[in-house]
């Protein structure tokens, strides 16, 4: 499923550089004053976010970098599903974006440590073959001392359309078993390790202590996360309902090619998403923004 991919960029601004990356896919490198930031055009993913030369986020060694295929860390953009497809078990995973090609609509250095990169999608033939709405995807990055990805979602079809929607974010810590989560005490969550069971997390933060993979429902708190010897990281978010928390422990990240080599544990996936009931549904002409802020403290 693929948008025209963007072809020109002799006239970058400064800060901004574009060329091939792995694989020999289209990235654009953002350089600003105390930060760094690396995003694909293959699925929007931004691949790299480093703050005093310290990495924020997670991308795995192994990761696929191949044109069709999603990038295994950083932070993916998932559209118009979450997951397997509800009724077609033949259409990819997480939907139809996250691993095609995005257009850049635009690059802005709005001051000496700040920057913005635009990416934009379209529907097609090919995607309303797998989803029969007419829709454009606008995707903001704001580099800085914080990391804001914007994605506004715009419906073009004559009627309403509903959709799931997540900022897959994976955050890298020095080891899982020590991370604490703060900000979704007493939230109702669905545990899909466990066939989708509602539960509700206590008054404490969340500590993981095996394979998680958790649809927290109806929040829109910020969450912290929290590791002895390494900065706090704040992520907030707007527009989102649901948080997914997910770490998919040895035994899965090993069977997975693509984080396979025992680095689950440098990892952590705390997700701004729109899942489960918290669907999105956006009139004929409308749009719906949603906003995920990665900040170390």
């Amino acid at each position: 499923m693929q948008s025209e991919p963007s072809t020109d960029f002799s006239h970058a601004p400064e800060g901004f550089t574009v060329g091939p990356g792995y694989g020999g896919l289209t990235r654009v490198l953002v350089t600003v004053e105390g930060a760094e930031a690396e995003i694909y055009l293959n699925g929007a993913t931004v691949t790299r976010y480093d703050v005093g030369g310290q990495p924020v986020l997670f991308c795995s060694k192994t990761s696929k970098y191949e044109a069709g295929k999603a990038i295994r860390g950083g932070v993916p953009v998932i559209f118009p599903w979450f997951g397997p497809h509800p009724t077609d078990s033949s259409q990819p995973q997480h939907g139809l974006v996250r691993a095609a090609d995005w257009r850049v609509d635009s690059m802005r250095r709005l001051a000496p440590d700040a920057a913005e990169l635009t990416l934009t999608f379209e529907s097609s033939e090919a995607t309303l073959a797998a989803w029969p709405f007419d829709f454009g995807l606008r995707y903001t990055v704001s580099v800085g001392k914080r990391l804001e990805m914007a994605l506004k979602v715009t419906n073009r079809s004559m009627s309403e359309i509903e959709f799931h929607e997540a900022l897959h974010t994976y955050l890298a810590i020095g080891d899982v078993h020590k991370i604490a989560i703060a900000g979704l005490e007493n939230c109702e969550y669905a545990d899909k390790v466990d066939g989708g069971a509602r539960r509700r997390l206590g008054a404490e933060s969340l500590r993981l202590k095996g394979e998680t993979d958790r649809v927290f429902v109806n929040t829109s708190a910020a969450c912290r996360l929290s590791e002895p010897g390494r900065p706090d990281v704040l992520v907030s978010k707007e527009g989102s309902l649901s948080t997914v928390v997910w770490n998919p422990w040895e035994t899965k990240a090993e069977a997975m090619s693509d984080l396979a080599g025992g680095q689950w544990p440098e990892m952590v996936c705390v997700e701004t998403a729109n899942a489960l009931e918290n669907v999105i549904a956006v009139s004929p002409g409308a749009s719906h923004t949603m906003k995920a802020i990665i900040e170390r403290l």
